[in-house]
């Protein structure tokens, strides 16, 4: 018998973590925005995107964590119902 992955709970997890993670990155953002910047550009091999930070209000961050929640809940269950239809 194969163990099959909980969709409820892969789901839950990915988007707690996704959740946490825009949290930090606003945090971040608001706290040392060049640095960010400057973290932001290394992980994307150079892009600018200096822009972003004269965008960036609560209202626009609170939203952009529950989009990111909500994706996190998406993918987690079909990652799981993936994961689950091939070890079958």
């Amino acid at each position: 018998m194969t163990e099959k992955l909980n969709a409820k709970r892969v789901s839950l997890s990915l988007a707690a973590v996704a959740g946490i993670i825009s949290i930090i990155c606003a945090l971040l953002i608001l706290i040392a925005p060049q640095a960010t910047m400057n973290l932001f550009g290394a992980i994307f091999h150079g892009i600018d995107i200096s822009q972003i930070t004269k965008t960036i209000t609560l209202g626009g961050a609170l939203l952009g964590t529950v989009e990111v929640i909500v994706i996190g809940l998406i993918a987690g269950w079909l990652y799981a119902k993936i994961y689950n239809a091939i070890k079958s």
